[in-house]
């Protein structure tokens, strides 16, 4: 017993992106929680090494005069700044350009990487394809390494590797909507695609996460990592949730390692009948 609990857990390697190395495969976002004190304790529970900060969109300083950068050890997670709230590839990559200068200020090692989102529109918030493109091929001559968030289309993802990306993270459902991976079939597609020739592409799955069912469904479908932030930040218990969704993570993680079993349309015994020990009454 001794000797088999001194095993190292399994299907826990490490992920590794545009040559960082992390051992969490969970991402996590910093924005929607009541108080900066709720995200300190959910993003230590989630046991996440990245964590994103909309530079746009955040307001780095609250109503009490406390910064949101107070609540993160910079020692600890490396801030990946995401551009949320654009709507043009040049809005995008101004404010990539902006995070770059505030992270570098800090000495953050992710000072050169972004979290790039080009959204369509204000109502679904569904990326625009050609302007994730556009900013993602400026943003590579300039030096980032970027993370782009798209939809689950197979094509589009393709298209934005092939500008540069150092990660593709497609969306599993829209931003916020808690509904989990509705279209397993696409994501597949996508990681197929995009590890098409180097089965090490990294490719997370980012956006629409509701429960920790829904993280271990995309690990099991075989991403390399799960982005989050409203499914915690608005959970009843954030700090509870942020547990579950690293707990989920490594279980799906694990489950896709493992191999499930094939479905089948019949029933198939679990015991088999061939040699089964048979019992006549009266004998």
């Amino acid at each position: 017993m001794t000797a088999h609990a001194s095993l190292p857990e399994p299907g826990t390697s490490p992920v590794t992106i545009a040559g960082r190395t992390f051992t969490s495969r969970l991402f996590v976002g910093t924005g929607k929680y009541q108080s900066n004190e709720i995200m300190r304790d959910a993003l230590a529970a989630s046991g996440c090494e990245v964590v994103t900060v909309a530079v746009r969109r955040e307001r780095l300083i609250n109503a009490q005069g406390k910064s949101l950068l107070e609540f993160i050890d910079l020692s600890r997670y490396t801030i990946l700044p995401n551009t949320a709230g654009c709507f043009s590839a040049e809005d995008a990559v101004r404010v990539a350009r902006l995070g770059r200068e505030i992270l570098e200020q800090l000495g953050n090692p992710g000072a050169s990487w972004v979290k790039l989102e080009v959204l369509g529109d204000k109502k679904t918030l569904l990326p625009d394809p050609m302007g994730t493109v556009e900013a993602t091929r400026e943003l590579v001559k300039d030096g980032f390494q970027v993370l782009a968030y798209t939809s689950d289309d197979p094509i589009a993802a393709s298209r934005i590797k092939e500008a540069g990306a150092a990660s593709v993270m497609p969306a599993g459902s829209p931003i916020g909507s808690g509904q989990g991976v509705l279209n397993r079939s696409n994501i597949v597609l996508c990681l197929e695609l995009l590890k098409q020739g180097d089965a090490s592409y990294p490719v997370i799955v980012d956006a629409g996460v509701g429960s920790a069912s829904d993280v271990s469904v995309a690990m099991e479908l075989g991403a390399d990592g799960v982005l989050l932030n409203t499914a915690v930040a608005h959970a009843k218990e954030p700090v509870m949730m942020a547990h579950a969704m690293r707990h989920a993570c490594t279980a799906g993680r694990q489950s896709y390692l493992a191999g499930r079993i094939p479905k089948k349309l019949y029933a198939t015994a679990s015991s088999p009948f061939e040699g089964a020990i048979s019992y006549i009454p009266g004998e």
